[in-house]
This record gives C-alpha cells, sequence and structure tokens, in this order.
C-alpha cells in the first residue's frame, strides 16, 4: 500500500512531498480506488476527479494504491497508520482531509475510519468529509451470486472441480458478499462458507459529512432493469446504505443521498452529473 501521484510513489518525508506536489496547501484530497483498479484508473473518458477537484476548489489530491485481494480490514487498519504517516509528514499544517472513494474503496474507508479511531490517530479529527460512488455498503449480489454457484457445484460429485476453482477468489472479494470492515466480520470463519451476514454493524464516522453517490442502469422513477442490476455490479440499496435492519441502516440523510440514472458503475468515474454532484457537495459541506 502506498500513496501515489501521477503513477509515481510518494516518499513520506517534507521536502520530498513539497518537491511532488508542487507546494501542496493544508486541504488533502484522498482518492481510494475499488476491486481489481489502482490508482491511475481514476482517469476515464479524460477525465479525472482528483484533477478537476485540485483545479475547482484547491484540494491536493493525493491517490492510494492497495492490495484489492486482501480483507478490506487489513487494507482499512494499514491506511488507518499510512494517513498518520501522511499527515506527520505533510509540508504544511493539515486543516483538512477529504475522501472521494469508488466501489470498495469506500468500505476501505470506511474501516480506516474505525481503526483510527480506535488507535486514537490524530488524522481522523482532521476528517471533515468522505463521498462514496457506488459502494457496497451492504455487499454486492455477484459475490453472494458466486458463493451460491460454487455451493451447488461442490455438491455435484462431477462438478466438485469446478466448485474448488470458485475457492481461488481472493479474501477482498469474498469481503464484499456483505460489505465486511472489521476482522471481526470473518476472522475464525470459513469464508467460503454460506452463511448469514456476519457483520458487526459499523456506524459512520462521528461528526465526518457522508455522501453516497449510486448509479442505476434504470430510469428514475424506478424500471425492472434499475431494480434488479443497480448499476450492473453494486445494487441501489447497498449503495445507498439503506437495510431492512435499523441497525446495519446506516441513515443517511436523503440530501446526503444522490443517484445517477441510467449509468453504470463505472461511470460514476467519469460522468459530468456525477463530478457537478461531487464539486457541489465538497464545496458546500452539508447538503
Amino acid at each position: 500500500m502506498g500513496f501515489r501521484r501521477e503513477g509515481h510513489d510518494l516518499e513520506l518525508e517534507p521536502q520530498s512531498l513539497e518537491r511532488r506536489l508542487h507546494s501542496p496547501g493544508g486541504r488533502i484530497l484522498l482518492l481510494i480506488h475499488g476491486l481489481c483498479r489502482n490508482d491511475l484508473q481514476w482517469r476515464r473518458q479524460g477525465h479525472d476527479h482528483g484533477a478537476a477537484l485540485a483545479r475547482d476548489l484547491g484540494l491536493t489530491p493525493v491517490y492510494l494504491r492497495y492490495n484489492t485481494g486482501l480483507h478490506v480490514s487489513a487494507n482499512g487498519r494499514a491506511l488507518a497508520e499510512r494517513m498518520e504517516a501522511l499527515c506527520a509528514a505533510w509540508p504544511s499544517p493539515v486543516e483538512e482531509i477529504v475522501v472521494l472513494a469508488h466501489s470498495m474503496g469506500g468500505l476501505v474507508a470506511r474501516s480506516a475510519c474505525h481503526y483510527g479511531a480506535g488507535a486514537g490517530h490524530s488524522w481522523p479529527r482532521r476528517l471533515s468529509r468522505v463521498v462514496c460512488l457506488g459502494t457496497p455498503h451492504h455487499g454486492a449480489p455477484a459475490e453472494r451470486g458466486g458463493n451460491r454457484f460454487e455451493t451447488l457445484l461442490e455438491a455435484t460429485p462431477y462438478a466438485a472441480a469446478l466448485g474448488r476453482l470458485g475457492k481461488l477468489r481472493s479474501a477482498g472479494i469474498t469481503d464484499l458478499r456483505h460489505g465486511n470492515l472489521l476482522d471481526d466480520d470473518w476472522q475464525e470463519r470459513d469464508r467460503f462458507a454460506r452463511a448469514a451476514d456476519p457483520r458487526r454493524p459499523v456506524p459512520l464516522a462521528d461528526g465526518v459529512d457522508c455522501h453516497f453517490l449510486a448509479a442505476s442502469l434504470g430510469r428514475e422513477g424506478g424500471d425492472l432493469k434499475g431494480s434488479l442490476l443497480g448499476d450492473g455490479i453494486v445494487p441501489l440499496a447497498s449503495a445507498l446504505g439503506r437495510h431492512d435492519d435499523p441497525a446495519r441502516d446506516l441513515g443517511l440523510p436523503a440530501g446526503r443521498c444522490w443517484i445517477a440514472w441510467e449509468s453504470s458503475h463505472l461511470d460514476l468515474l467519469s460522468s459530468p452529473e456525477v463530478y457537478a454532484q461531487i464539486r457541489a457537495r465538497l464545496a458546500s459541506g452539508a447538503a
């Protein structure tokens, strides 16, 4: 795991950061990519949310690169430690930290907030806003579907070998079944076993202005495509943090949520309408 800019690693030393980031200001924008992606893939169709926010709002973008195959909680713990080191090495006083996270990146961000606060780190107190783009807060059906298919294969003698191939799925992917954030959600459990949601509910970070932006392949007003497929990967309810169990529902007010209709999971990275929402929410704070 490391912080990067324009494809280059950032050395956590004040003079090096000063040179690489060209006299960074006190407002850090941390961008956290999603599953099977990397720091360079924030640029899509000629647009990069980080570069645009630097231009429009004066934020200093820093791009995280991490191994999405590891457990979300392992990445969350590591990010919490890295953020503390980044703030200590920042060339000027850190006034504010803003996080923009896509897909799995939102789970890593929430996990880092939990572990950073628990460790008494200083950086969570500087965190003002988190914007999640298509984050599966309550899991993604693609992983759950894969788990069910694998179980059926293993129950069929001639297909058992194919079922065992399903166990090559990474820890990060199996965490997406329900949206695991903590070590307790997976430790001492068979991560391939079909089981009820084991997660311990984790509320949103205290004092942080959170916004959830989702996408739907369907049309506004609701249709079968949007209901069944969400953005093609993450269902709307999961991306908006909604859950039938009140203990798991993240309770984000409607004004902090927004849906990009007739859009896919990756369109969240390049849509002008999505960028306009991000910019407005980071410029003005709470909706």
